[in-house]
């Protein structure tokens, strides 16, 4: 994938109308109350630069899965009152996205003015990227950003057809995820090594597929530890395992034999006889869970082997977390492997939802060195892949 794309620092926006595509598709309580603004807040340095220049800005975006339907807990009109307030300025908010509202909006937009469209995603050609719904969209701005990484392994009228009809550059963010996991990627300093874990199985074993022809390790966690052992012929009890998946299990340790790669997978987990906080628990050899016993955590031997194994690493992938981190007595081995990712020397890309929620709550984000926004778009990345809301902007 080419990653030299051009950005807002390399064209003129002065007296235009920009299109911005953004990632505000925040988390709101039953009351309509977000609750964690840092994905309208990531886009801040990129809006602020557009307006300094002299623009005038539409801003779309998603929100949750309305399915083409109307659904008014997905509006967008609280997160318009919410970005008036970080930009200090009036956020006009239409109630549609491509109809009379919107196009008056627009038309008479000056600079320094800015418009929130309402949730893209009320129109099902936008997830169809369907050419008319994006030449509705193009028609309302002279100039096309893309900021929301997060959609950027999707190609969807807002992130992609619009550039048939627009010029189409990245915004500051994308910008800084291209540049740091690109650089990091493409020329990893070893050893380098991935930690996969989360119950995710399918996707992970993509993932695996494609580290094992980059990096030197990857520690197996989570979730999908049991599929791995149940190949292998242990016993996981009750634990969570995908049935399809075993022959492909082994046709990879196999793999990263023959290719002279590592795939770790623990020494001892932490059982639980239900999936609750105050299950009883107990700690057992991996691969020798008891019935009536579910796998919750990675053990106390597993943590001290993966802790050394990351602080002697120089480049880090992490995507999933260890076990049920949410549940307090389950959260051990994720916390571990967090601070040893930190307290290691790695340049370290931390990926996935549940994985930056983790590092988020242990008060790691700032401690390493890349948080990515996207969570599908990331695993995309990482794996080599072309993501089309990327591959269609202009190059450099």
């Amino acid at each position: 994938m080419n990653y030299r794309k051009k950005s807002i620092r390399d064209i003129d926006v002065k007296g235009k109308r920009v299109l911005v595509r953004c990632e505000f598709n925040v988390p709101m309580d039953e009351r309509g109350n977000i609750t964690d603004d840092s994905r309208i807040r990531a886009t801040l340095p990129t809006l602020h630069h557009l307006l300094e220049q002299g623009a005038s800005l539409v801003l779309c975006s998603h929100m949750g899965r309305p399915k083409g339907k109307v659904v008014l807990a997905l509006s967008m009109r609280p997160v318009a009152r919410r970005l008036a307030e970080l930009l200090g300025r009036e956020v006009i908010f239409t109630n549609d996205i491509i109809g009379e509202e919107a196009q008056a909006a627009c038309a008479a937009l000056q600079p320094g003015q800015v418009v929130m469209l309402q949730n893209l995603r009320f129109d099902a050609r936008e997830e169809q990227n369907d050419l008319a719904f994006a030449k509705h969209l193009a028609d309302l701005a002279d100039v096309y950003v893309d900021d929301a990484f997060g959609t950027a392994h999707r190609a969807h009228a807002s992130n992609h057809g619009v550039t048939q009809f627009l010029p189409g550059v990245c915004g500051l963010l994308i910008e800084e995820e291209i540049r740091l996991m690109g650089d990091a990627l493409d020329t990893p300093k070893r050893p380098y090594v991935a930690i996969v874990g989360g119950s995710k199985i399918q996707d992970k074993l993509v993932l695996i597929d494609a580290l094992l022809d980059q990096c030197d390790t990857v520690l197996v966690l989570g979730g999908m530890t049991y599929t791995f052992y149940k190949a292998m012929g242990g016993t996981i009890g009750d634990s969570l395992f995908d049935a399809d998946k075993l022959e492909l299990v082994g046709h990879f340790m196999n793999r990263a034999k023959a290719q002279g790669r590592h795939i770790e997978l623990p020494r001892d987990n932490i059982v639980a006889d239900r999936f609750a906080n105050d299950a009883e628990a107990m700690t057992v050899p991996a691969g020798k869970i008891p019935e009536g016993y579910m796998g919750m955590d990675i053990g106390p031997k597993t943590i001290e082997d993966y802790s050394a194994i990351i602080k002697e690493a120089k480049t880090i992938v992490w995507n999933g977390p260890a076990g049920v981190f949410e549940m307090e007595n389950f959260s051990a081995g994720t916390r571990a492997i967090a601070q040893a990712v930190v307290d290691s020397e790695a340049f370290s890309i931390i990926g996935g939802g549940d994985t930056i929620a983790a590092i988020t709550q242990y008060g790691h984000a700032e401690q390493v060195g890349h948080v990515s926004t996207g969570g599908g778009a990331s695993l995309e990345f990482i794996q080599g892949r072309d993501l089309p809301g990327i591959a269609c902007l202009l190059d450099k």
